[in-house]
C-alpha cells in the first residue's frame, strides 16, 4: 500500500481547503441502550460496554499518546432523564478513549446512562 503526504486537503466540491491536522483521527455514532451496535465509524475497532455510562473506544489504528481531545454527544428519547455531557473516565491511552455518558433527571439527580444516541470525534496525532 503506497502512502500520500500532503500538508492540506479539499473535498470535491468544498470551496476551502483545510489542515490534514484539522482532520479528526477518529469518530464513531453507536446506539448504546441495550446491546452496543455500531451504526458507522472510522478508526473505532469496536466499543467496549464496562457498565451503565461507562465505555471504551478502541481504535483501530492507535494515536501517538494519550494526550489527544474527546468530545460527545448524546441523545435519548425519554422525557425524564437529559444526557448532559461525557466525560474521561480514566487517563486516556494511546490505544482505548474511556469515557462517561452523564444524565440529570427531572428530580435534580446525576447519574450514568446508556443512550440511544450516541457519538464521539477524537481530534490528535495517530502513531
Amino acid at each position: 500500500m503506497s502512502t500520500i503526504v500532503i500538508s492540506n486537503i479539499k473535498a470535491t466540491g468544498e470551496t476551502a481547503s483545510r489542515s490534514v491536522s484539522g482532520v479528526a483521527a477518529a469518530w464513531v455514532k453507536y446506539d448504546a441502550s441495550g446491546t452496543v451496535v455500531i451504526n458507522d465509524s472510522n478508526n473505532i475497532a469496536s466499543i467496549t460496554d464496562n457498565g451503565s455510562g461507562d465505555y471504551s473506544l478502541n481504535f483501530s489504528n492507535n494515536m501517538a499518546s494519550g494526550d489527544y481531545s474527546m468530545a460527545g454527544s448524546l441523545g435519548h428519547t425519554s422525557s425524564t432523564v437529559t444526557p448532559t455531557s461525557c466525560r474521561p473516565n480514566a487517563a486516556f491511552t494511546s490505544s482505548v478513549c474511556r469515557y462517561n455518558q452523564l444524565y440529570a433527571d427531572n428530580g435534580g439527580s446525576t447519574g450514568l446512562g446508556d443512550y440511544s444516541q450516541s457519538s464521539n470525534i477524537i481530534h490528535g496525532d495517530l502513531a
